[in-house]
């Protein structure tokens, strides 16, 4: 296992970090395969990567993780608390609700958390996360009391999480990418702000999808080439351990797939959109293109049920707007030259045809 400096928190982290979605017991929406994994038995996957070098551990508070936390607490207690580094979680925006998040997960663990997220931030709730009394507020002053020890923010989109890296109570961020998804991780590396923050990255395997296209070492590798801090690893079995965290360390860039090379391998399955949801193609009707783009993706690649559940939050309104627009500003801002307005009405048809097939009882 390598080891990498947290931004100027002053830790040193692995690599690959664990995340805990995997080892959750119980009927949990965010659990994306099943595992159901009793206390011993997740233990005894999280001291298998803590014995191949894992010393960031990565979760949520309960419910929104089931019971994780206590499996962590737990873990933590039998190989040394000061051996571990853990990372938590809460989707609460405002001031109060994460305070008394923070106060509820160091019980749930039975410990301190060393880091804490304000989880998924989106630009619906942004300004109340870094307002005077906002979450950010809460995370400082827990900070300061000694409850937590470094304070983050993490988020799907660049632009909230340039803000964090401007941010001086933010310690730490953790956003997404991969190697079809990459678009955010070459703006990130290409903007010296993020290098003062502690940086970590998760949906490296696109929820589970990319590993039966792409060896896991790729994935992995893909994401440690640029200048983050660890990949977040979701990991429910000794297997996948192994699988993660025995890769090859002598691979390099020149090994790592073009975006090109990466669209050639996806095109043996489906024809997909040349899209890395880089997040410049900003919609005056407030649509988020590449998060459409990205569940039509990942319809094609085995996550049908999500992602037409998810397009059908949006999409026919989505469309509509995009008929009746004139200026189309997207066009010019696409990096890629992606024809969108033609797409996100392919991505409706798909959504049509799809629901009539399979009408609601």
């Amino acid at each position: 296992m390598n080891y990498r400096i947290l931004g100027n928190t002053g830790l040193q982290v692995s690599e690959i970090s664990f995340g805990t979605i995997p080892i959750l017991q119980g009927s949990i929406p965010v659990l994306p395969d099943y595992y159901n994994l009793d206390m011993e038995a997740a233990i005894a996957v999280m001291k298998h990567a803590f014995f191949l070098g894992c010393n960031l551990y990565d979760t949520a508070i309960v419910p929104e993780y089931g019971d994780a936390e206590f499996k962590l607490g737990e873990f933590a207690q039998r190989v040394g608390r000061n051996q571990i580094i853990i990372s938590d979680k809460a989707r609460f925006f405002d001031g109060n609700g994460i305070y008394e998040a923070v106060l509820t997960s160091c019980e749930n663990l039975g410990t301190y958390p060393d880091l804490y997220f304000v989880h998924q931030v989106d630009t619906a709730h942004e300004d109340e996360v870094f307002q005077k009394g906002g979450a950010l507020d809460a995370l400082a002053e827990l900070k300061k009391q000694g409850i937590i020890r470094f304070a983050g923010i993490a988020s799907h989109y660049y632009d909230i999480l340039l803000r964090g890296a401007k941010d001086a109570r933010v310690d730490v961020l953790q956003g997404s990418g991969n190697l079809l998804e990459r678009g955010m991780l070459d703006r990130i590396k290409q903007e010296p702000l993020f290098q003062k923050k502690g940086l970590l990255i998760n949906k490296v395997y696109a929820a589970g999808l990319l590993p039966a296209l792409f060896p896991v070492q790729t994935l992995i590798q893909s994401v440690l080439s640029y200048p983050i801090s660890s990949t977040l690893i979701g990991l429910g079995t000794i297997e996948q351990v192994e699988s993660a965290m025995r890769r090859n360390t002598s691979e390099d860039i020149s090994d790592i797939p073009s975006f090109d090379e990466v669209l050639s391998t996806l095109q043996k399955e489906y024809q997909p959109i040349p899209c890395d949801r880089c997040q410049r193609c900003l919609c005056p009707y407030g649509t988020e293109i590449h998060t459409l783009f990205r569940q039509f993706q990942y319809f094609y690649l085995g996550k049908d049920h999500w992602a037409i559940k998810k397009l059908g939050m949006g999409i026919q309104d989505s469309a509509r707007y995009c008929r009746t627009c004139t200026e189309m500003p997207c066009l010019s801002m696409c990096p890629k030259k992606i024809r969108i307005p033609e797409k996100l009405q392919e991505i409706e048809k798909l959504f049509l045809i799809h629901r009539n097939s399979h009408p609601s009882p």
